[in-house]
């Protein structure tokens, strides 16, 4: 059934809870947030993108849901034809999964897609990849979380891999390796290089620095899309409530903004006993958490370096120093011990080697399906 009102919409977004009764890591989204995001209206993304949702319906209760998306963008960027699925959550059952895909694959035909990627909720610049390895961690801030069996009921339908994306964890509490520690002096000795923390009083043009340096950075990777104005103003809006100076830091080369890291806290774990409602308490109880600071896990979402300097040691020195700074700002100020720095996709080797060396884990994979449509 199609998602027509705001009630059906707050049913799409409770569709999930059933499904992970029984999984002791899953958290429940706040549905706020959820309706934010999925909401036409609101959400910059429709601003260059159409979408729809369905439920899948048993016995007159909700089982299953999906959404498939085109973005022009996309179009632009990647090629005319390429439609998106995402949100996907149902039961064990071939027939429910295969009810879902048949809507979703339809009205994307029914536009000329020939080729459909996911998931993606909505864009790959929000949370995007099915879980395929890391289940029994727990879903940290702006990333999903899936049952084992979603990847092989996908496969069934003649869904194949695209592209992996990586979840690596460090462990911030041991001193990094000697050789890193050495690149860091040297790059601490750098003249033209520097590192500023947030001005949380003109936030909204430091977000601007942060989009200029994430489209140039990203503007070759795989499935790249770049941030619009609008969604760098929402998500600068969105975050605002969990950041803190030392939340990202800039890094300047001769005197040009040249790289970046931003940090958030990891909500799920403050929210994980909410059940997806601020009301009646939820809210004080959330609030009390964020002013309390104590953090012991937080994720880095969002790096970029420029391209004129990756692999090279600008690039380098300006990654390593930011990750080290993560390291000790947020176990010094917020008690952190383990971090996520996701997602990295599988052949990003420059990257995938400065994470070897710091002696970070690669502990979940989040993967990106496709399927040609006949």
């Amino acid at each position: 059934m199609r998602v027509v009102d705001r009630r059906a919409l707050k049913t799409f977004v409770r569709v999930p809870a059933p499904l992970y009764r029984d999984d002791p890591v899953w958290v429940a989204p706040l549905m706020f947030e959820r309706l934010g995001l999925l909401s036409k209206d609101k959400n910059p993304f429709f601003q260059h993108a159409v979408a729809e949702y369905w439920i899948a319906y048993r016995d007159g209760r909700p089982v299953g849901r999906i959404s498939a998306q085109v973005d022009e963008l996309v179009q632009e960027l990647h090629g005319e034809g390429i439609g998106h699925f995402g949100f996907v959550e149902a039961p064990d059952d071939p027939a429910v999964f295969e009810a879902l895909f048949e809507a979703a694959e339809s009205w994307l035909r029914d536009r000329g897609m020939v080729r459909v990627l996911g998931p993606f909720n909505l864009s790959i610049n929000e949370e995007c990849g099915l879980l395929v390895d890391g289940f029994e961690h727990p879903p940290q801030i702006m990333t999903g979380h899936a049952r084992p069996y979603y990847g092989p009921s996908l496969e069934r339908l003649g869904y194949r891999k695209a592209k992996d994306l990586r979840a690596y964890e460090v462990d911030v509490i041991p001193k990094l390796p000697d050789g890193i520690q050495r690149i860091l002096r040297r790059a601490e000795g750098e003249p033209r290089l520097r590192l500023r923390n947030l001005r949380m009083s003109r936030l909204q043009r430091d977000f601007r620095i942060i989009r200029d340096i994430f489209n140039d950075a990203w503007a070759e990777n795989w499935g790249f899309l770049p941030f619009t104005e609008a969604e760098i103003e929402k998500l600068c809006k969105d975050l605002r409530p969990l950041l803190r100076a030392h939340s990202c830091k800039i890094a300047y080369w001769n005197g040009e903004p040249a790289a970046f890291m931003l940090t958030l806290p990891d909500l799920n774990s403050l929210i994980s006993d909410l059940d997806g409602r601020l009301l009646p308490f939820g809210w004080a109880k959330l609030v009390g958490r964020v002013l309390r600071g104590r953090y012991p896990r937080a994720r880095v979402p969002l790096l970029g370096v420029r391209r004129k300097h990756q692999n090279r040691l600008p690039g380098t020195f300006m990654t390593l120093l930011l990750i080290d700074r993560f390291r000790t700002d947020w176990r010094h100020r917020h008690g952190l011990e383990r971090g996520e720095l996701s997602w990295i996709l599988e052949d990003n080797e420059s990257m995938k080697r400065i994470l070897a060396a710091i002696h970070s884990v690669h502990y979940k994979t989040y993967r990106i399906y496709q399927k040609a449509l006949d």
